[in-house]
């Protein structure tokens, strides 16, 4: 027996059952989503996921990652009674109990990105506007700076300086100061990387 996929599908039906206990058309407006007589529609960097009391699936129908299914459950679950009004665009070592993540946000997130497109921004940006990527209601100084709608109510943003002849190629990963209402620390960071993994993605179908 694979002892990994056990933890994952124990990980999976507890979720499931808590999930159960709510009223998931009722979450519909607050979340972003859309109701359906199966539960819930949740666009997740593009890609539309369906959350039932009884699965989550993919727009393929079949069940999705582990962290995906991680990320989507705590949404539904840390769903407030009140939505957080506007707020700030902040560093993921600025959200309440990153700490223990911060190391691995840096290196697995960050430095990822601006290693793996390194010299190609041009390449980036292509992968990035195919994700849905687009222009912040902000004006900074950067060579790429996009935003992201990973989740209805959880917006991302891409800040990137591409390499040149005194500097290596930098990153950085924003998020909205009301993100932890919506999401804990650990699956913060998996969206992070998840949005690495969809540019890698996004880039070598364009090769």
């Amino acid at each position: 027996m694979n002892t990994e996929e056990t933890v994952f599908g124990q990980t999976y039906r507890y979720y499931l059952s808590r999930i159960r206990e709510l009223s998931l058309a009722s979450l519909a407006q607050p979340l972003g989503a859309k109701a359906t007589g199966e539960g819930l529609k949740i666009p997740f960097f593009g890609n539309e996921y369906t959350v039932s009391s009884q699965a989550m699936t993919d727009p393929a129908g079949r069940r999705p990652p582990h962290e995906i299914c991680v990320i989507l459950s705590k949404y539904i679950l840390m769903c407030p009674d009140t939505l957080p009004g506007k707020a700030d665009w902040v560093s993921f070592r600025d959200l309440k109990d990153a700490g223990p993540l911060t190391k691995y946000f840096a290196n697995d997130v960050e430095r990822a990105i601006a290693v793996y497109f390194s010299g190609n921004s041009a390449e980036l940006k292509k992968a990035a506007i195919s994700l849905g990527g687009h222009r912040p209601e902000l004006d900074v100084d950067y060579d790429i700076a996009l935003q992201f709608d990973a989740l209805p109510q959880v917006p991302v943003l891409l800040l990137y300086n591409d390499a040149d002849a005194e500097f290596s190629a930098s990153c950085s990963v924003l998020f909205n100061s009301s993100v932890d209402t919506f999401l804990d620390a650990e699956c913060i960071a998996m969206l992070g990387w998840q949005l690495f993994h969809h540019l890698k993605k996004a880039n070598a179908r364009q090769d």
